[in-house]
């Protein structure tokens, strides 16, 4: 397992807790928290009112099951993932199916050296989100796993109520049900991106809105 930080300068590291990498000054800790309360809006006025508290879980898990990859399920988090970026804290990539593209996340208003990437699969990957989520430091995870066993995605859970972070699950459209705060079904709809709530506690499952394509939903 490897970890890289986009941006101007590029670290590698192997299996390297997050706690020392702030320690060692390889990640800025930003001196501004995350805002009071325990949902960040996603940016999406249509979403938001169909999720509790208005917004993404702050420490939970949500899983994202596009219909199909490349449908527009990167830029459904761009919003927040902005910024929380700007609040300078670090956003952990673990395991995508491909290198994130600096410039266009630069667009998006994710400052290069915001992002770091880990290079993880299968139980790897897991233990990468789970450090991470532990870590107060840390702004949110972005987690391609492969699959989630319900043990596996417990961990996950708790792991990220206990630091205040969202961790976002990425799995295919088929995978069984887990123990996640959150779990999303996306299918293209038209110009835009249907999304369905099939989980979400302290609510019933709700949907589907569309929501239409912009410059950050590619």
């Amino acid at each position: 397992m490897g970890m890289v930080a986009f941006g101007p300068e590029t670290v590698y590291m192997n299996s390297m807790p997050v706690e020392r990498l702030i320690a060692e000054g390889r990640v800025w800790r930003g001196r501004q928290g995350l805002p009071a309360g325990r949902a960040l809006a996603s940016g999406w006025p249509p979403l938001d009112a169909l999720l509790p508290g208005g917004g993404w879980p702050q420490g939970g898990v949500v899983e994202i099951l596009p219909a199909a990859p490349g449908i527009g399920e990167l830029g459904l988090l761009m919003p927040a993932l902005a910024a929380i970026a700007a609040w300078g804290r670090p956003l952990l990539w673990i395991g995508p199916p491909r290198l994130p593209y600096p410039p266009a996340l630069a667009a998006c208003g994710i400052a290069p050296g915001r992002s770091l990437l880990v290079r993880a699969e299968g139980r790897e990957a897991l233990w990468a989100a789970e450090q991470a989520l532990r870590c107060e430091d840390c702004g949110a995870v972005l987690l391609w796993p492969g699959c989630v066993g319900p043990r596996e995605a417990r961990r996950l859970q708790l792991a990220a109520e206990e630091g205040g972070t969202p961790c976002f699950t990425h799995l295919p459209p088929d995978h069984p049900p887990t123990p996640a705060a959150l779990r999303l079904l996306l299918r293209p709809a038209g110009n835009g991106l249907e999304v369905r709530i099939a989980r979400c506690r302290g609510r019933w499952p709700a949907g589907p809105v569309v929501l239409e394509r912009r410059g950050a939903l590619a």
